[in-house]
């Protein structure tokens, strides 16, 4: 007797064709990068490589004839969406917040500002002043790029992938296999092109991994609890755009730590990711129930 569609969504169909494809897809960005910098193609090899994973996870519930719902595009209301952008402002800033008041780092001088203002016209020298509106004006305008971006990981990691491990393996199990893979497929930039910091490889390595397993059981949760992919997409693009476009770009190192310190190669994110990774987990519940309810087709939105 052949399996029902149901069965084959619960069986974890595709996973491994899924990776296959992802790693073919995948290959030449890396090559690229690896040669011309994360910056080549004037940024398109980077948009070229985060939809990878998009692209597979399609092709994928394309040649198996998989459910095109189980990839999550649904939008299932704004609160889960608002919350996934104003997490990584708030595990993020508290980082900094930290390095910049112990001294770690420091926060952004007239000099350091200068280049900063002249990439969008500005001429305010007011190191506060500029970071508050270059706070707002770069959060309101850059996480519609950032969530598309994010959006080509998204679709793979947590639309496709995730929600099968989940009904495979469990919550926890499945979150650290995302996760652990998901930090995978970023080592070749870290090895092999300019995607890392000053602070010496290993060590950057092992604070990465951590935070992006952190950030595995985060958007597991958002992805369970909601039942849909946005809210992963645009956590993964506010999580970019704060961080490496607004947060790190505003602090001035103080010394050799502030290398091992900031940005998502430092310990302090791996820190601040973590309390909140631990507190959904304790909350894992309510996101598999939720999820085990829409797969019995007891929630009707």
């Amino acid at each position: 007797m052949g399996e029902t569609g149901m069965e084959r969504e619960r069986s974890g169909t595709g996973v491994g064709l899924y990776l296959l494809l992802t790693m073919l897809l995948c290959a030449a960005p890396y090559a690229l990068m690896a040669r011309y910098g994360v910056s080549g193609g004037a940024g398109g090899y980077v948009t070229a490589l985060m939809w990878g994973p998009a692209v597979a996870a399609i092709l994928t519930v394309w040649l198996l004839r998989l459910d095109w719902s189980s990839l999550g595009f649904a939008w299932r209301g704004t609160s889960s969406s608002w919350a996934s952008y104003l997490l990584p402002i708030g595990y993020a800033g508290l980082a900094y917040v930290i390095v910049w008041s112990t001294g770690m780092g420091r926060f952004a001088t007239p000099e350091s500002i200068a280049p900063l203002a002249a990439q969008i016209g500005w001429t305010i020298e007011d190191p506060m002043l500029f970071a508050v509106l270059f706070f707002v004006f770069t959060g309101v305008t850059g996480i519609i790029v950032g969530t598309a971006r994010g959006l080509g990981e998204e679709i793979g990691w947590r639309g496709f992938m995730a929600p099968r491990l989940q009904d495979r393996f469990g919550f926890t199990r499945a979150a650290a296999i995302t996760g652990l893979i998901w930090a995978s497929w970023h080592v070749p930039l870290i090895l092999y092109a300019d995607y890392n910091s000053a602070a010496p490889r290993g060590f950057a390595l092992v604070c990465f991994f951590v935070m992006v397993m952190n950030l595995s059981f985060i958007m597991a949760w958002f992805r369970l609890k909601s039942g849909s992919v946005w809210p992963a997409a645009i956590m993964h693009g506010s999580h970019n755009l704060f961080i490496q476009r607004i947060f790190t770009p505003l602090t001035e190192p103080t010394g050799d730590i502030t290398a091992y310190a900031i940005d998502e190669f430092g310990f302090m994110l791996a820190i601040t990711s973590f309390a909140v990774a631990l507190y959904l987990w304790f909350r894992r519940g309510e996101a598999v129930a939720a999820h085990e309810a829409r797969r019995s087709g007891r929630e009707t939105a």
